[in-house]
């Protein structure tokens, strides 16, 4: 299929697919009159390459999994360098889940500590 077509059916542009091309990522042939050309399978890559990126992944992250997807898997999350991305991602969002619970912790504090003593500004008699 030619790029048009491969990026309506993504639901992506032509130059999304061409920056995927550019870093290694998407692979095209040429036909006689120069224009790209991919295999059905490139589909699938694309697909799996916008899924990870709409969850935070970087295009280095992708990468063994597109490799996964190229050696025959069914999936791109199913071989080993594909899991140690998935662990080290998991651990990067636990990080940062523990972060944004401790920030919420003090803003609790803060958020206590300002209405008490807004009240207690309010209920002394004015001098």
């Amino acid at each position: 299929m030619l790029i048009g077509e491969l990026a309506e059916r993504a639901g992506t542009s032509s130059r999304t697919l061409r920056y995927y091309e550019a870093n290694g990522l998407l692979r095209a042939g040429r036909s006689a009159n120069g224009y790209r050309v991919y295999d059905e399978a490139e589909l699938r890559v694309v697909r799996e390459i916008r899924a990870l990126l709409a969850v935070g992944f970087a295009l280095d992250d992708i990468r063994p999994f597109v490799a996964c997807l190229r050696a025959g898997n069914t999936s791109g999350d199913v071989c080993p360098d594909s899991v140690a991305v998935l662990r080290r991602k998991l651990a990067e969002v636990d990080a940062c889940i523990g972060q944004l619970q401790a920030v919420r912790h003090q803003l609790h504090g803060q958020l206590a500590n300002a209405i008490a003593q807004r009240e207690e500004t309010c209920r002394q008699p004015p001098r």
